[in-house]
């Protein structure tokens, strides 16, 4: 079943690569969505897919790149929309 899950992951992810380890990892899992910083030093994620895909991405976030340290991602599933066909990096 397809679904769409919005995140917001805290720790150092800001600055050391994280954006594109979640680009490449999303891409690598066929998701769809964006990735981009926020002003408050949080990473927020929106992506679509299969949601057995959707909870392996959420747990290989937390490992984050060799760079980040991740300390928590909040999650908010919603229903799909399929309004994504890519994943990309935004501002």
């Amino acid at each position: 079943m397809e679904t769409k899950v919005h995140l917001l992951v805290s720790g150092v992810v800001q600055g050391v690569g994280y954006r594109m380890f979640v680009q490449r990892l999303a891409r690598h899992m066929k998701l769809t969505g964006w990735v981009k910083n926020r002003p408050s030093g949080q990473v927020e994620i929106e992506a679509e897919g299969e949601r057995g895909m959707i909870e392996a991405f959420i747990q290989t976030l937390y490992t984050g790149n060799r760079y980040a340290t991740v300390r928590q991602i909040a999650t908010q599933w919603k229903p799909y929309t399929g309004q994504h066909t890519g994943f990309d990096i935004t501002f």
